[in-house]
């Protein structure tokens, strides 16, 4: 090719090649830049920023150097090892021991012997030897050295150790245990030492994170955290208890649960477990009732709370609609202490107690926890819900160490009817015995009586509103019922009293 070949060609691929080419390319990057749109959002929102996790050590090292661990030893009388025990009226000098002796080829121990001055210990036993007993955890409430735990953990202790993370150990004084919450006060004779912040535990909230710090298996300074699953847990009588699923094992008891203001907001007390491990559930008590234990237990050693001698159970949602409440609640009468406070303002068996002093009770065991909070010779209000209405009555709280018994029953003749029992006046003396003034005895039940529990020796005190005087006024009553409309039958069985639930039968089905 000669040269004005060569620069006709390249003015051709200049001119008419590289256009066409660049508006190929330009198509094929327009068509990629419409897929792309058509796959993405047309205003894709920026994603969220990941939420971290709390760091807690900054926590742990603010409360840490305050959460003690606390060991407890008991004396033992330990005997002196002996292979055989002479049985009584063998002496080991006799001609019976020294066979023994030539057939062991041993000397055999001296039994013990009594002291002869007090006739309690052998003359040479040796000396009590002290044994641990428990271990468990515990913080530190003031600079000057009182300490709060579990009342479980230093129960039976002889001697109470109580040993810092700085490894300082003291011997503890234990100024009071109270068993109903779990809660003990320790005192150990130290100045400035670190202390915890007390927080509220009526502010916690379900779901926000907490962490607990103890020495579970023994193992010092063990830090583990989670969540509040749930509030108000009535595990006990006179606590209702914050749920966690922190991990919590032997030894961490007593030992703080603490929010992420470093604060705490309970006591850990209990786990729900098959194998005496952690299982993912664990229980605090709320430091707000813990605080007001450890004040009567600072001032007196001891705690006193209030009670009205009533025996209580559950409202379960067919008593509540048999006796017309609205809803399930309360706490039901199942029995009166003869001569104590709620006997004494008017109180009865069967009644349901809906407020006590002005707080609603939403179930049985919030009765308990506020007739306890209440000072001895206070005086509160109770609100009942008897046949279909609300009365109120006034008491004055008796302490509760004061306690009385209530009587017992016997029987007499028979007849039955359509809720399949057999009923029988009781003889005035016994009604005299058991304090009733109405009242019919079980003789037998049958039918939707016996499928509810119902038993012979039982005694009927009512009938949905109605009170029963005896046994013709039960049966007449009996008749009236309407078939398959259920009614709440008022029991009495031993000291305890219930509403049961019964469906009568209509003739067709009896």
């Amino acid at each position: 090719m000669n040269c004005k070949a060569g620069m006709r060609t390249r003015t051709l691929i200049q001119r008419w090649v590289l256009p066409y080419c660049g508006a190929i390319l330009s198509a094929v990057l327009m068509s990629l830049s419409a897929a792309c749109a058509m796959a993405l959002p047309l205003s894709a929102p920026s994603a969220p920023p990941a939420a971290s996790l709390p760091d807690f050590s900054a926590l742990v090292e603010k409360v840490g150097p305050a959460v003690v661990n606390i060991r407890t030893t008991g004396r033992v009388q330990m005997m002196q090892a002996s292979p055989f025990i002479f049985p009584p009226g063998f002496d080991d000098d006799d001609e019976f021991s020294e066979l023994l002796r030539r057939f062991f080829g041993i000397p055999l121990p001296r039994n013990p012997q009594p002291d002869s001055r007090n006739g309690r210990a052998p003359r040479d036993a040796p000396p009590p030897v002290e044994r641990p007993r428990g271990i468990g955890s515990g913080f530190i409430l003031s600079s000057d050295g009182y300490v709060m735990t579990n009342a479980h953990v230093i129960e039976d202790a002889d001697t109470i150790y109580v040993t810092l993370p700085d490894k300082r150990e003291f011997k503890a004084k234990l100024i009071g245990a109270d068993k109903p919450t779990d809660v003990a006060l320790l005192k150990v004779a130290a100045n400035r030492l670190p202390t915890v912040k007390i927080g509220a535990s009526s502010q916690v909230r379900v779901g926000e994170w907490v962490v607990a710090i103890g020495s579970p298996f023994g193992l010092d300074s063990t830090v583990t955290a989670g969540i509040v699953s749930a509030k108000g847990r009535n595990t006990g009588d006179y606590l209702p208890f914050i749920q966690t699923d922190v991990a919590i094992n032997p030894g961490n008891s007593g030992g703080p649960l603490i929010n992420l203001q470093g604060e705490v907001i309970g006591i850990n007390s209990q786990i729900y477990s098959r194998t005496g491990a952690f299982m993912g559930i664990s229980f605090s008590i709320p430091i707000d009732e813990a605080m007001s234990v450890v004040e009567q237990l600072k001032r007196t050693g001891k705690v006193v709370r209030g009670r009205i001698g009533v025996y209580i159970g559950p409202v379960t949602q067919e008593v509540a609609a048999s006796l017309g409440l609205p809803r399930a609640q309360g706490a039901l009468v199942s029995s009166i202490e003869a001569g104590g406070p709620a006997e004494k303002a008017g109180v009865q068996a069967g009644d349901i107690i809906l407020s006590f002093n002005g707080q609603v009770i939403d179930s049985a065991t919030d009765l308990p926890r506020l007739v306890g909070q209440m000072k001895p010779g206070a005086h509160a209000n109770v609100t009942v819900w008897r046949k279909r209405k609300k009365q109120t009555f006034s008491m004055t709280i008796d302490e509760m160490s004061a306690k009385s018994t209530p009587a017992r029953r016997a029987p007499d003749a028979p007849s039955e009817n359509a809720l399949g029992l057999t009923v029988s006046d009781i003889p005035v003396e016994q009604r005299r015995a058991l304090k009733l003034t109405q009242g019919v005895r079980i003789e037998a039940a049958d039918g939707p009586a016996a499928r509810a529990g119902i038993q012979r020796g039982d005694i009927v005190l009512r009938v949905g509103d109605t009170d029963i005087r005896n046994a013709q006024q039960f049966e007449s009553i009996v008749r009236a019922l309407e078939p398959d409309k259920r009614v709440a039958i008022l029991i009495r069985r031993g000291d305890m009293t219930q509403f049961v639930p019964l469906r009568p039968l209509s003739p067709r089905k009896r």
